[in-house]
């Protein structure tokens, strides 16, 4: 008598163990990657991170973003050593005017009689951008000085070039006094301050990179920068 044996029955859970296991490696291997790549972009990203102050050369202006110490009278000295014909001053808080500015540099006050303007529009560095480019094109200047943080200057140039291609830009960084007394990697807060910086840097690039978004964060209409009458930033003056 032939017996036929019963069929086994088919252990689903079995088959779906492998997978799960091919699964969660290959979700290792790729956080493992992001991580790699990370790491290697915001080594190349300290690389463009001007280690200190270099000389300027001659340029027809000087622009200088506001928000970290020692930029504007940093661009001061610059405008007085005959570096730049005229100086913007972008970003100025709305509530200070030129009074404010001169009482912290009392020696300058004939440099701002003459040959300084204020920016008040600006308030980040893509708009720090779209104004220089109107001051610029009004004068119609063909070079200038960009003064800013050294840890900020990647950045700035990467919106300033955008926002003005056919202009020469001649970076001058700022270092702090904290950034020369200790090394960044032994602060936390200049950490910090690096990968913000670092991520903001990358948005730029990208954004740049893949277009079709103008400084004021709408599409660009392909009009010239001068066809639309520019807001005039203040000229500074002394009664």
């Amino acid at each position: 008598m032939v017996h036929l044996s019963e069929p086994r029955s088919f252990d689903a859970s079995r088959g779906s163990r492998p997978r799960r296991r091919w699964r969660g490696r290959v979700a290792v291997l790729a956080v493992v990657a992001l991580v790699l790549i990370g790491s290697a972009g915001f080594v190349w990203f300290l690389s463009k991170v001007p280690g200190g102050e270099k000389p300027a050369r001659n340029a027809d202006g000087i622009v200088v973003l506001t928000g970290g110490s020692s930029r504007v009278s940093d661009a001061i000295e610059l405008l007085s050593a005959g570096y730049g014909r005229r100086l913007l001053i972008s970003g100025v808080h709305p509530t200070n005017g030129l009074a404010d500015i001169q009482r912290t540099l009392p020696e300058s006050q004939n440099l701002f009689a003459c040959c300084v303007d204020l920016d008040h529009s600006a308030v980040n560095t893509r708009s720090n951008a779209t104004e220089t480019r109107r001051w610029a094109s009004e004068r119609g200047f063909r070079s200038l000085i960009v003064v800013t943080s050294n840890y900020h200057m990647p950045r700035a140039i990467v919106e300033l070039s955008h926002a003005m291609p056919d202009i020469d830009l001649v970076p001058f960084a700022v270092v702090g006094d904290k950034w020369r007394e200790e090394p960044w990697w032994t602060s936390g807060a200049a950490l910090r301050l690096l990968l913000s910086e670092y991520v903001k840097f990358l948005v730029a690039e990208m954004r740049v990179a893949f277009g079709g978004v103008g400084q004021g964060g709408l599409p660009e209409t392909g009009a010239p920068a001068a066809a639309t009458p520019p807001a005039r930033p203040a000229t500074a003056s002394v009664k």
